[in-house]
């Protein structure tokens, strides 16, 4: 009786050993070094419990036990704490440093850029394509409300709410620029700033040359002079969904559209594109000048005039210097849309309802 005692004392000395044992490896490999060579981008689902976590982990290479990660995140209370996302794991990174950064929701932040000038139809186009975001676009922002800028974002955010982003950047924007506004602007209020940053915005590329081109808009205006902006009239021509792979004609500038600035007075009724900040502080802000025209230069910038004499002059050097590339490749020069009309006798500008 005393011998089978013994014995069972000993065989349950050894059980108790081999399972300290047991547990002693299983956190061992629970802070050792992960089987991943480099690192590795891994996508937790929504809803994934902490069981499809370690196999997600474990398929991916990224631990080496499921069975392992899973005991040792419900016994450290981290299991309720998992998050789903995209996440990326350091080369060898151990099972614990793993569940730590999904307890944690440490995952990856992604970018989008909206490029400046952009009409809205573009942007939407760019954000239904952007890797990583979830659902549809349920609103209808219109022409101008979307300011143009770098957006971080994770995996599985809404891209109605990225939208909503877009939109509520340019309220508080634009209203931070309008506070801040040169007072003898020809503006009636943030709406009128949006839509003539827009021709700004797609008149010049240049940022030392958007305070300028804002300036001689705004002159215009003062005078109650037609914009004659060629950017509307593509507007008017695409309504902002394709591009015009072409140059414009003397019949598209006599085109009757309620954007074409060559035929209506003021400004038109709603933007041509999303502005940028830079656009919208130019117009705001803009240049001391007594500046009425400006023709591009041919090099990618403009010529400025402040009588139509002057403006016919650089119109006749970008014409010829057109003339010589043509010549030079061998191409037939395009046609050549009417130049400016002389400026009307100064008069109040057109007031919009």
């Amino acid at each position: 009786m005393l011998r089978f005692a013994i014995v069972s004392s000993f065989v349950m000395i050894l059980g108790v050993a081999a399972a300290a044992i047991a547990a002693y490896l299983v956190w061992q490999s629970y802070g050792a070094p992960g089987p991943l060579a480099d690192q590795r981008t891994v996508i937790i689902p929504r809803g994934s419990s902490v069981d499809d976590i370690a196999e997600i982990l474990a398929r991916e290479g990224v631990i080496s036990n499921a069975h392992v990660f899973r005991i040792v995140t419900r016994i450290e209370g981290m299991s309720g704490r998992m998050r789903s996302g995209e996440f990326a794991f350091a080369a060898a990174a151990t099972p614990r440093a793993v569940a730590e950064q999904i307890a944690a929701g440490r995952t990856v932040v992604r970018r989008l850029t909206i490029p400046e000038g952009l009409t809205t139809f573009q942007v939407l186009q760019i954000i239904r394509q952007a890797e990583g975001l979830e659902g549809e676009v349920t609103s209808t922002p219109q022409e101008g409300e979307l300011l143009p800028e770098t957006y971080f974002y994770s995996w599985g955010d809404s891209r109605e709410r990225f939208v909503q982003r877009l939109r509520r950047t340019m309220t508080e924007t634009l209203n931070e620029l309008w506070n801040g506004r040169a007072r003898d602007l020809p503006l009636r209020g943030p709406t009128d700033a949006v839509i003539l940053a827009s021709i700004v915005e797609k008149e010049t590329a240049l940022q030392a040359e958007r305070p300028r081109v804002a300036a001689v808009y705004l002159n215009r205006l003062r005078r109650g002079i037609k914009l004659e902006a060629d950017p509307t009239v593509i507007y008017g021509i695409t309504q902002g969904r394709t591009t015009l792979d072409r140059p414009l004609s003397r019949a598209d500038l006599q085109q009757r559209t309620q954007w074409n600035t060559y035929v209506v007075e003021g400004l038109p009724p709603t933007p041509i594109a999303n502005p940028g900040r830079a656009a919208l502080q130019a117009v705001l802000r803009p240049a001391q000048s007594d500046e009425l025209f400006f023709v591009a230069d041919g090099n990618g910038g403009h010529l400025f005039a402040r009588t139509l004499q002057e403006h016919n002059a650089n119109v006749a050097r970008l014409r010829e210097l057109e003339r010589q590339r043509a010549r030079a490749t061998g191409q037939q020069p395009a046609e050549e849309p009417a130049a400016p009309a002389e400026p009307q006798r100064p008069r109040q500008a057109p007031r919009r309802n």
